[in-house]
């Protein structure tokens, strides 16, 4: 599978989408919308993203009783979104009734769950009490998931290796990613573009080293051309 770039919509309304988005080239085919901007506009603001005939990765990190995952699986598909988070510490029953919503959609989105949040480092587990390590962490919570019927992972570039050798057909979506003169942000562990794709990405997140670029269209071709260096 050719990897995919996803651009993050990190922006806090639909005026600010609806500029980023007329400042963004053509060639971007996916486009995510995050808590942020899908609690201050709602369902609507996936409207302008259909238009343009985009694909779209529905970001709210799904954790609650079975129940209402469940639930939500099936609302967010009603919507036409193409992927959907769930956090794969919700747990066995939570991932599995989330795996039967989406297959009893007529439009079933992928869903993906989250290891380990890319904000989080080795020290922040300590505060857990969590004893595992990152890289542990990512493999168990992966295979919990897999194993429950979900269709991929959100993970670190630095445990997708891990990841993509345990389990082969799984989409791995790596958020946290900067080119190498990229700021760091409140992201702990990232990563290249072409890292991510050595490793076995599947779908790489992109967000404010596009939206505030000066040349995003610029900045865009350079992730591309970072991508494609490893294939």
């Amino acid at each position: 599978m050719k990897p995919a770039l996803i651009v993050a919509l990190d922006v806090p309304t639909v005026e600010e989408m609806e500029a980023a988005l007329t400042r963004l080239p053509d060639t971007i085919e996916w486009y995510k919308v995050g808590l942020e901007l899908f609690c201050a506009e709602g369902p609507a603001i996936l409207e302008p993203l259909k238009r343009r005939n985009k694909k779209i990765f529905l970001d709210l990190k799904l954790h609650d009783i079975p129940r209402t995952v469940a639930n939500a699986v099936k609302t967010a598909a009603s919507h036409g979104v193409n992927l959907l988070t769930v956090h794969a510490i919700g747990g066995r029953a939570m991932l599995e009734a989330a795996a039967e919503a989406a297959r009893e959609c007529k439009n079933p989105p992928k869903l993906v769950a989250v290891t380990t949040l890319t904000s989080l480092s080795q020290d922040d587990f300590t505060d857990f009490g969590i004893i595992r390590s990152v890289s542990d962490q990512a493999l168990a919570l992966g295979n919990l998931a897999i194993s429950s019927g979900i269709d991929g992972l959100v993970t670190s570039a630095h445990e997708a290796g891990a990841l993509r050798k345990a389990f082969p057909a799984a989409l791995l979506i790596t958020p946290g990613l900067r080119m190498p003169d990229g700021e760091v942000g409140d992201q702990k562990r990232v990563a290249t573009p072409a890292f991510a794709v050595s490793q076995g990405a599947s779908h790489l997140v992109v967000g404010r080293p596009i939206l505030q670029a000066e040349d995003p269209s610029s900045a865009t071709a350079m992730i591309f051309a970072d991508m494609r260096s490893v294939l």
